[in-house]
């Protein structure tokens, strides 16, 4: 009844204004254009909306051919058993749908932050990025950590506004929250509109257009253009932060700003309004923000509008992979294990292509290996095809070395001429600044010395992923000591799949430690193993995985004055200690290049060597405050 009287109502409204009315076209078929494409994934805070966005985005472009919900627990992209038991993500999920003649390939990620390397690893090959804001809360402590990542990655992003349909959510404080939080500039595009404190559509600040969500599952909804005389003060205040958006824009986009010169006049073309926020949002100079409730089925339509107008293409972003020309470069995002298919690798192609049976070549291993079968991706539904092009997301069965963050190509002499394509690239360091991604920027941050071109390619393109460290640690025991082996192998796959969980050995105690993000990690590591491996495991009392450093760098030199038999033995070794975040394990022991010093190391065995490295490690292991690990600094040998 209330629908009807809020439909009748505008329709009374509308009456004599000519409408245009957009329905969903579940025909829409994506060229194969890449400039069509938009790699994108969605990021927030739980219970943001995240999933629900998601599930509304497939209906609406036909990919599916009704809605599931998240405390109903049969979403497309939430497919694990945990998943739909607690209603929350906990592992990324890819799927691709056409939308206006173009094609979305979009990975919906978890918004809780025991599981943000799944995060982490998304963010590494995505081109664009929808922010999900709740907007009852605004700004929330996960919504900070997404960002955070995502500036890291330098990923273009617009800002959605979600659970606009309660009474307690806000444009201008969300809005305010962005600008204090996030320190953005916000671009906002819509105002809500209500009816009897209903959110029944939006206003569109571009051009200034009212659209009203009129019946059905959110499917059909109409466009009137706002005027003075029939909308009063609804017209006013949208034309007032019509002006503020043209404001904001000529300010930080020249062109739009010559354009308002030239014209003498405030009054654009939609178009152009539209490009300047275009440009604004590629530079990252600000983010388009757009409002809807997703779970009331409005502003979804309108948000992936949004999604191909501002976002970029795949050809206007990742200018580190354009070294491989027409080859073949991949990045590995994620890599799960198939009850039917086994071993399935997730790659972001940036150039050439990928066929079934193809032989590729990975720099990061450098090994080759065969791929077999070759799919496209709909959550666990996965489709068999031929060829995957430049541009989109493969799936691929049969890679057994292969790991999240390698890159992979088609050859080593493919490989071989990137490195030299980059490495004369390299001529500034803004250039570098530009190429570099947060894993490569850690391990250049670990050399001693100033890398040349070639060296400086080698680290930009050795990729990897920054894997975070832990914060919780458990034992872990398995019923019977027949089940070991099976425990060991069933870990083995889950960090394969999840670089954030860690495994080793007590020295003391024997056991199996499981090391991760947090309680629900563990927990939910543990449920697996029990759901998917048979194994009754038993984790042990949590504990905080502490960790210590250096305060200061520090200095110290022993000298060795012994006779040995008929012969006296003299040596003097200094080290040096300094805090380097970031540093790997194995790269904690240096050696000092400088003259006087290369030319002593230079009578060193390799086994001496490799001695002084184990027991580094090994002294590494257990430091002398609370017996913790040490972490974030190398030893200078000389």
């Amino acid at each position: 009844m209330k629908t009807f009287c809020y439909v009748n109502y505008y329709r009374k409204l509308l009456k004599n204004v000519q409408l245009r009315r957009y329905c969903t076209n579940t025909d829409n078929r994506s060229k194969n254009n890449v400039d069509n494409i938009r790699n994108i994934g969605i990021l927030a805070h739980i219970d943001a909306g995240k999933t629900t966005t998601t599930e509304r985005m497939l209906f609406y472009s036909g990919t599916i051919k009704s809605m599931g919900e998240v405390h109903h627990g049969n979403t497309v992209t939430d497919y694990m058993e945990q998943e739909r038991q607690r209603g929350i993500t906990i592992t990324s999920a890819a799927v691709s749908f056409p939308w206006r003649g173009g094609q979305i390939n979009l990975i919906d990620t978890p918004g809780h932050i025991d599981f943000t390397m799944e995060v982490e690893q998304s963010l590494a090959v995505l081109d664009g990025a929808v922010i999900v804001l709740d907007g009852s809360a605004g700004v929330e402590a996960q919504t900070l950590t997404v960002w955070r990542q995502a500036s890291g990655y330098r990923v273009p992003r617009l800002l959605y506004l979600n659970k606009m349909d309660r009474t307690d959510a806000f444009v201008k404080d969300c809005v305010r929250s962005i600008t204090d939080k996030l320190q953005a500039t916000p671009l906002l595009l819509h105002h809500t509109v209500r009816y009897h404190d209903k959110l029944i559509g939006l206003i569109d600040l571009i051009t200034l257009e009212e659209i009203i969500w009129t019946q059905g599952r959110g499917q059909n909804y109409t466009r009137r253009k706002l005027t003075e005389k029939e909308d009063g003060h609804k017209w006013e205040a949208a034309v007032k932060d019509h002006r503020q958006l043209i404001d904001t824009l000529s300010s930080i986009d020249d062109e739009l700003a010559e354009t308002i010169i030239k014209n003498e006049s405030l009054d654009l073309n939609p178009k152009e309004i539209e490009q300047a926020v275009r440009r604004s949002t590629l530079k990252m100079d600000a983010y388009p923000v757009l409002c809807g409730s997703s779970y009331k089925n409005i502003g979804v339509q309108t948000l992936m509008d949004g999604v191909m107008s501002y976002l970029p293409n795949p050809q206007e972003g990742h200018k580190l992979y354009k070294c491989f020309d027409k080859d073949l470069a991949a990045r590995v995002f994620k890599v799960i294990h198939d009850d039917q298919r086994g071993v399935l690798t997730f790659l972001r192609l940036y150039s050439g292509d990928v066929s079934r049976g193809q032989k590729i070549y990975n720099l990061g291993k450098d090994r080759s290996e065969q791929t077999g079968s070759l799919y496209v991706a709909l959550a666990d539904d996965y489709k068999l095809v031929e060829k995957v092009t430049a541009g989109n997301i493969a799936v691929i069965s049969g890679l057994k070395e292969t790991m999240s963050g390698d890159l992979i190509t088609s050859t080593q002499t493919a490989a071989n001429r990137a490195k030299t394509s980059l490495a004369a690239q390299l001529r500034e360091p803004s250039e570098v600044e530009e190429l570099m991604l947060p894993s490569a920027r850690l391990r250049l941050q670990a050399l001693d010395s100033q890398p040349t071109n070639e060296e400086l390619a080698q680290v930009l393109l050795g990729i990897g992923t920054t894997i975070p460290e832990p914060v919780f640690l458990c034992s872990i025991e398995p019923p019977s000591i027949g089940f070991q082996s099976a425990l060991e192998t069933a870990l083995a796959e889950l960090q394969r799949e999840d670089p954030s969980l860690r495994v080793h050995t007590d020295e003391d105690s024997g056991q199996l430690v499981l090391a991760g993000m947090g309680e629900l990690h563990l927990e939910i590591i543990k449920e697996r193993i029990i759901r998917e491996y048979k194994i009754d495991v038993e984790l042990g009392p949590l504990q905080i995985a502490y960790r210590e450093t250096l305060l200061a760098e520090g200095k110290h030199t022993m000298n060795v004055d012994r006779k040995i038999g008929n012969a006296r033995q003299q040596v003097k070794v200094t080290m040096s200690a300094k805090t380097v975040k970031g540093v790997a394990q194995d790269k904690v022991l240096r050696l000092n290049k400088s003259p006087d010093s290369a030319a002593n190391l230079a009578h060193l065995l390799p086994r001496h060597l490799h001695a002084i490295r184990h027991g580094v490690q090994s002294a590494f292991m257990h430091g002398p405050k609370l017996g913790c690990p040490v972490r974030h600094l190398i030893l200078l040998y000389r």
